[in-house]
């Protein structure tokens, strides 16, 4: 008999559990010790510190990563990341301080993702979906003041999705992709609006 496959957070538990490893930990580690399920777990590792606004500068350390990805996704490639990116290490205990904070969110919501709508996680969806996700990939490294956490959340939300071949998912991912879209529309409006006011008043008009 097998053992059963890891869930989810067991998997990301994986890089935070080992006390006599090392203070930093490689990407490239963390993608060789991933198996099918890499692609998910790396975009749902890289998106998820862009959810906590304590930490400050994530969306330019994360968000190239994550550009490779949704694009490897697009194309229909397996998940790998150039070696410049690869060799970068991240805290171990930065790391850990992230997933605890997101384990117990985790946790509850892994109940709630099983198979169902699967054409929605078909590979012709998926690279639709990386499509987005390299929209959503290159706003995130945007300098814009919480413009990254509603494609940080869609991201996450689709690589759940996809992980646990669950459509619905795949749709919520689709409903936060629009929020997002609604946020940065509205603020993009607004700085346009006024750049237009100090302009006026610059050459008084």
């Amino acid at each position: 008999m097998t053992n059963p496959k890891p869930g989810l957070t067991e998997t990301l538990m994986l890089f935070t559990g080992r006390d006599d490893g090392p203070d930093q930990i490689t990407l490239a580690e963390i993608v060789s010790r991933l198996d099918d399920q890499a692609r998910g777990v790396l975009i749902i590792l890289f998106a998820l510190p862009n959810c906590i606004p304590s930490i400050p500068g994530t969306s330019a350390v994360t968000g190239l990563p994550l550009v490779f990805l949704t694009l490897q996704m697009a194309l229909n490639q397996p998940p790998w990341l150039p070696r410049f990116i690869a060799q970068r290490s991240i805290s171990r205990a930065r790391l850990a301080d992230v997933l605890a904070r997101a384990v117990p969110w985790l946790l509850k919501v892994e109940r709630w993702i099983h198979p169902r709508l699967e054409p929605l996680t078909s590979d012709s969806a998926e690279r639709l979906v990386g499509i987005l996700g390299l929209i959503l990939s290159l706003t995130i490294m945007l300098p814009i003041p919480f413009g990254n956490t509603l494609p940080s959340v869609a991201l996450i939300i689709f690589a759940m999705g996809f992980i646990g071949r669950d459509g619905a998912w795949i749709l919520g991912g689709l409903f936060v992709t629009g929020m997002a879209a609604t946020v940065l529309a509205a603020a993009g409006w607004a700085a346009f609006v006024a750049t237009l006011a100090v302009t006026a008043h610059m050459f008084g008009l």
